[in-house]
């Protein structure tokens, strides 16, 4: 069984074990975590996709660790001006651990 959710903007492919980097949540380490926008739900019988979301489909995750990505570097210039910025970004992640599809 899967099941796709909606997090932070962005759509993710999950199954029960599976471990994935999302945008920042406010929670701590190893609080429970329910994502109730699950856009589509797989199984052996077929897919049930929502309007937009599946009603009183819900997916049980566990939060490991918060951090922060590797550093990318931005640079901007401008050619003949001597204009130039340079700055880093590192941007903030949650780790989850699915444990849970109820559908």
């Amino acid at each position: 069984m899967y099941a796709i959710i909606e997090t932070g903007g962005k759509q993710y492919k999950v199954e029960a074990g599976d471990a994935l980097y999302i945008e920042k949540l406010d929670v701590t380490q190893d609080d429970e975590v329910i994502f109730e926008k699950v856009v589509a739900v797989g199984k052996d019988e077929g897919m049930t996709v929502g309007t937009p979301y599946v009603e009183g489909a819900t997916v049980t995750a566990k939060a490991i660790k918060n951090g922060k990505a590797k550093k990318i570097i931005v640079f901007t210039y401008k050619s003949k001006k001597n204009q130039k910025r340079k700055k880093g970004h590192r941007q903030p992640y949650t780790k989850v651990e699915i444990t849970a599809i109820n559908a």
